[in-house]
């Protein structure tokens, strides 16, 4: 068979071929193919990170099976109407015609369909319908994002049961893994360490090789503490700094009141991404930007707050909004500036043009972070950037930290901390994705009082850039400012020259306030200076070892070394002064 159908179909559908011509595959694509044609597999999982192509590889081997008479019939399962719908539209564009049901009839289908498109849930409503549907004719099952049939006992075992007589049975996924112990059906596990199972792939593209290819846009994540103030149930006022070290309860709280529509600190950071959208455009004139709120109360506020800011209502896509799946593809297909999101985010937003996120929503699972970076990877020329801007709490950053770790299904896994299960609760996207009266109950505990934003660091490629910096200032504008078409090494290059600026400016700062503050007869007490000099150092480990995931006593036992002297308590001001100092070059050096 010939490839021409294919030539109006990108080697990533939905959107434009980054480069060279659409109708030939990207390289790892065709190993993929090869691979499966060579071995003809009745079961085959490939794993590829989002924006890399699994839909065009997917129907690809959709159309050389049917060409070869391998199969009669093709059933796509995906999560979401909306994918539903997007999987019949790409497949039309290359000749394969799939009913995605939009009618709603249940008497039966034109018979020039070569097969249907269906969710997940649809299967579960109608086992019996598609096992008959698979065992009438030789059929094609492509799975995507086949991690969602083991949401649910009920979903694992429809999937099972209706697709066991299945010809061949395609999975796909960008991240494969799972906290729960339901296995996925249709995925082989193979012995691993302690007892464990771990899933098996039969073709793996992650993130890492996908960027070394230029096949996906790099992420940098820019990261915003801030001072925060809430009121707990019994009356007491609390206050602490999303960007320093705290308690798992605490972090919870100030990561909720920063994520309050009412404060200061979401307005901040809404104001600032909308800002780095209109440096992107300058590059990238259709350049969008996309809000992941945790409920639609707050979705709805955000939308309000960015239209003050920019003039312009964005695009609001809610969960339970039948009009959504239209909604996300106006957007795709305009110019606006925003779009904000709840439900549909992880793999229902599907817009090309994205570039800038903001990260406003307290779902900390690794699955939900991978999906909803995912949203803004897919590249459709080189040197496109990708800006998220994410709190500074801990597990968001682990997250973007490990954004490049491949992680498969792990079944076995012995009892975690509660750290772990925090980590790996993937029921916190329910929570995230349920109505408001949810997430009410959620923060009923407490009420947020005030909240402030800043700048704290620019994370990217797993290394840490710059300094705290107040809104609107020289030195976060130089952040902000980074051209919205950049190679990866270019990017690196701009974030450690921009450090460097920043700590000139820093240096010069604080000697023309040495010099200010210098009188012949003003004498300050060496406990006030060694306090000062000894909280600053210490809000730069807590900087860097939250970076690095190391703990603080490691990277005051590495200064300790490279520096001489007592431990901290003991130390001298100038000895302190040199750790400081020690530790911006650190920093400055990348």
């Amino acid at each position: 068979m010939t490839s021409s159908a294919f030539e109006h179909l990108s080697p990533a559908f939905p959107g434009k071929a980054p480069w060279g011509t659409a109708s030939k595959l990207r390289a790892w694509q065709q190993a993929a193919l090869d691979q499966y044609l060579d071995a003809a597999p009745r079961d085959f999982l490939c794993v590829a990170t989002p924006g890399a192509g699994k839909t065009t590889f997917a129907l690809r081997i959709a159309r050389e099976l049917l060409a070869s008479r391998t199969v009669r019939r093709v059933i796509v399962v995906a999560p979401t109407e909306h994918l539903k719908v997007q999987w019949a539209d790409a497949a039309a564009r290359v000749g394969i015609q799939l009913d995605p049901g939009l009618g709603g009839s249940r008497r039966g289908r034109a018979r020039e369909f070569d097969g249907v498109a269906v969710t997940y849930a649809g299967v579960a409503a109608r086992t019996f319908h598609y096992e008959a549907l698979v065992a009438s004719l030789p059929t094609l099952v492509i799975l995507d994002e086949i991690h969602h049939a083991g949401d649910s006992k009920s979903w694992g075992d429809a999937v099972a049961s209706s697709f066991g007589y299945a010809t061949r049975r395609l999975a796909l996924t960008g991240t494969p893994f799972r906290s729960d112990e339901s296995p996925i059906p249709f995925v082989t596990y193979e012995q691993g360490p302690g007892g464990t199972r771990v899933s098996r792939a039969d073709f793996t593209y992650g993130y890492a090789d996908a960027l070394a290819d230029n096949v996906v846009r790099p992420v940098v994540f820019m990261n915003y503490g801030g001072p925060m103030r809430w009121r707990t149930k019994s009356g007491d006022e609390m206050a602490a700094d999303l960007g320093e070290p705290l308690t798992k309860d605490l972090t919870a709280h100030a990561w909720r009141t920063a994520l309050d529509p009412r404060g200061e600190w979401i307005a901040a950071v809404l104001a600032a991404a909308d800002r780095r959208l209109t440096e992107v455009r300058r590059h990238v004139p259709d350049a969008g930007g996309l809000v992941i709120a945790t409920n639609q109360t707050t979705a709805r506020a955000y939308a309000a707050t960015l239209a003050s800011i920019t003039g312009v209502k964005p695009a609001l896509v809610l969960s339970d909004d039948p009009g959504s799946s239209t909604r996300i593809s106006e957007f795709s297909a305009s110019t606006d500036r925003w779009m904000v999101a709840v439900r549909m985010v992880s793999e229902g937003v599907d817009v090309p043009r994205l570039a800038v996120g903001v990260y406003a929503t307290a779902t900390s699972t690794p699955l939900f972070f991978a999906q909803a970076v995912g949203r803004f990877v897919r590249t459709r020329r080189r040197g496109e950037l990708a800006t998220v801007f994410l709190p500074t709490v801990p597990i968001v950053l682990a997250h973007a930290a490990m954004l490049e770790r491949q992680r498969d299904h792990v079944l076995g896994r012995k009892s975690s901390s509660d750290a772990d299960a925090e980590l790996w609760d993937e029921g916190l996207i329910e929570a995230a994705n349920r109505a408001e009266a949810a997430s009410a109950e959620l923060l009923g505990t407490f009420e947020p009082v005030s909240s402030d934003a800043n700048f704290d660091h620019v994370l990217f490629d797993g290394a840490s850039f710059g300094l705290h910096a107040l809104p609107h200032s020289d030195d976060e504008h130089d952040y902000l400012g980074l051209p919205g078409l950049l190679e990866p090494d270019q990017v690196a290059s701009l974030l450690r020259e921009r450090q460097r600026r920043q700590l000139t400016r820093r240096e010069a700062s604080d000697r023309r306030t040495a010099r200010a503050e210098r009188t012949p007869v003003e004498v300050v007490a060496l406990h006030r200076t060694l306090a000062t000099l000894r909280k600053e150092l210490n809000a730069l480990v807590a900087q860097h070892a939250r970076v690095q995931g190391t703990p603080h006593s490691h990277v005051h036992a590495e200064l300790r070394r490279q520096c001489g002297g007592p431990a901290l308590a003991q130390c001298s001001a100038e000895q302190v002064s040199e750790r400081i100092n020690r530790l911006r070059s650190w920093r400055s050096a990348g």
